[in-house]
């Protein structure tokens, strides 16, 4: 650890709970708490009932998770092939280049999600290219928001990459296809890893544009959270809420699993 002294642990470890349970554990807590409560007249909730989780997990809901699934693969393969080409791509340009290209995919998240929303409501409700209405513009927006941390988390990785791998395989008589493909690739996947897990969480979260966008046929689980508790139905809203996080999370342990066989080879 950075800090050696025993008191200094005491007081890290004291900062790390009085930061963490009253901004991280106790919501949390209260959410899976109304998920199971029947009632909650009183300090603690009571009645408790499997009956929202029920709910949560069939007809609309079941829906809502499997659009939400495929929207967050879909969106998270997209911005991991264009976020890589880019990273990739920059890894040759001056430096003044790759600032420009670090602006360009930063910029998507540097405004609320609301206007990339709007700008993508905007620029496809028009032919020839008439999304409005559709599940793409929904997968579109999702992949513009993410692309961003693809782009840097795989940026980074590239740029701690030492050539000499890539100089000895050319030097070797391999292709420039091929040092791609068999050298520099397999050394970035710790780092496309961890951008897919950041993208898949982002995009199973993401309520803003998906809101302004979203068609009756495709609804992603977000927006029915929103919707189950904006006319009241807080507890349905809670096992909702508690099935897209442990959903989450599974992915995210199935991709850190992967993750971690590729930084043994």
């Amino acid at each position: 650890m950075l800090v050696r002294s025993r008191a200094g642990r005491y007081a890290v470890w004291a900062l790390f709970l009085v930061l963490f349970l009253p901004l991280f554990a106790l919501p949390l807590a209260v959410i899976v708490a109304a998920s199971f409560a029947g009632r909650w007249s009183g300090a603690l909730p009571s009645a408790p009932t499997l009956a929202h989780y029920a709910t949560a997990t069939r007809g609309d809901a079941l829906d809502a998770l499997t659009t939400s699934l495929v929207t967050a693969v879909v969106a998270s393969l997209l911005a991991l092939v264009v976020g890589t080409w880019a990273a990739l791509a920059a890894e040759g340009l001056g430096p003044r280049g790759r600032r420009v290209v670090d602006a360009l995919f930063v910029l998507p998240v540097a405004v609320p999600s609301v206007v990339v929303g709007l700008c993508l409501l905007v620029a496809f409700s028009r032919p020839p290219f008439l999304l409005n209405g559709t599940r793409w513009i929904v997968i579109l927006a999702h992949t513009v928001l993410v692309t961003a941390f693809a782009y840097q988390s795989v940026s980074a990785a590239v740029r701690r990459l030492d050539p000499a791998f890539a100089q000895a395989a050319a030097g070797l008589g391999a292709r420039p296809f091929t040092v791609l493909w068999r050298v520099r690739l397999p050394l970035l996947l710790p780092a496309l890893g961890a951008a897919a897990g950041l993208c898949f969480a982002l995009s199973m979260g993401e309520l803003s544009a998906t809101m302004m966008l979203y068609p009756p046929d495709w609804v992603p689980l977000p927006v029915l959270v929103f919707s189950a508790t904006d006319r009241g139905s807080l507890f349905t809203g809670a096992a909702t809420a508690v099935v897209l996080l442990v959903t989450t999370l599974l992915v995210l342990l199935g991709l850190s699993r992967v993750r971690t066989r590729a930084s043994y080879r």
